[in-house]
């Protein structure tokens, strides 16, 4: 199908998109990849009648570290994470998701700011972010807000951004030493969404227990979900095959997934307590430092 008419924009700085994005309030969306607003507007799902496009704003395409935060800009793609020395040896998580979104030609242009602008449960970068901590950089024309990426998603398709924002960094923390995360995701082929899939990050501490622990559902409600239930009995606790099995227990406990024509509902929490165990056992072991 086609879009319906829109008027195109294509500001030189950040001031000008905002300023674009104020002026035209609801009428208007951010485009930076493309990859889910375009087929969404192909099909009518979405109609804005301008198209604020911020990829000709120079300075947003970085990806560096800076103390113990690893800042990703707007216009960072898949495919830059994909490749990143940087990602591979710290984030295995992100590592790991990142392989998996769509296919080449969708990841050399989608960015990771507009996967989370996007706001869709079954999106991969969501979950990852949601288990490693990650804050959102949100720039407006009142100025910048940092908000915590639990409290960005607020409903299905659906974030925190008002009429006039858009994400401008993502900031998220560099995990200390024996870390580890992964991501395992099911799905009818390779490329589509996920079925289900789960991303998990773990810190231990001296003894070997979970110091910290973070766990993110993909494809598992209306939202994209942080099982703080699974994360808060684990934590302080040794990752034993029977702990890990029951922070699975409480993570499909803490899903809502919709019966669709992927899978029925009880299939996916089966899957979603699977996966929580599965993530974990790899992501304890890559903290320990094993291949896994």
């Amino acid at each position: 199908m086609i879009p319906q008419a829109f008027d195109y924009h294509a500001p030189k700085t950040l001031a000008e998109a905002v300023g674009l994005l104020a002026r035209f309030g609801d009428d208007a969306k951010a485009l930076s990849g493309g990859q889910s607003l375009i087929p969404l507007m192909k099909l009518r799902f979405a109609g804005p009648a301008h198209l604020v496009d911020i990829n000709g704003i120079p300075g947003l395409d970085y990806l560096q570290e800076e103390g113990s935060t690893l800042k990703i800009g707007a216009l960072v793609r898949q495919a830059q994470l994909e490749q990143s020395p940087v990602v591979k040896a710290k984030f295995p998580l992100l590592a790991d998701a990142v392989r998996m979104i769509a296919d080449p030609q969708v990841r050399n242009r989608g960015t990771l700011a507009g996967n989370l602008a996007h706001g869709d449960p079954a999106n991969d970068q969501p979950a990852v972010m949601l288990a490693l901590g990650a804050q959102v950089v949100i720039a407006g024309s009142k100025g910048e807000r940092t908000l915590p990426i639990d409290k960005f998603f607020i409903g299905t398709l659906t974030t925190a951004l008002n009429a006039g924002e858009l994400v401008k960094e993502i900031l998220v923390p560099i995990p200390p030493a024996n870390s580890g995360g992964a991501y395992y995701k099911i799905e009818r082929r390779v490329g589509d969404f996920a079925i289900v899939a789960v991303g998990s990050q773990v810190t231990l501490d001296k003894s070997g227990n979970c110091q910290k622990v973070g766990i993110g559902l993909t494809n598992a409600g209306p939202t994209p979900i942080k099982a703080t239930k699974a994360e808060a009995f684990l934590t302080g606790k040794a990752p034993s095959e029977a702990n890990l099995t029951e922070a699975g227990r409480l993570a499909a406990e803490m899903s809502d997934p919709a019966s669709d024509t992927r899978a029925p509902a009880d299939y996916k929490k089966a899957m979603v307590q699977e996966l929580t165990i599965r993530t974990l056992r790899t992501a304890v072991a890559r903290a320990k430092g094993g291949a896994a």
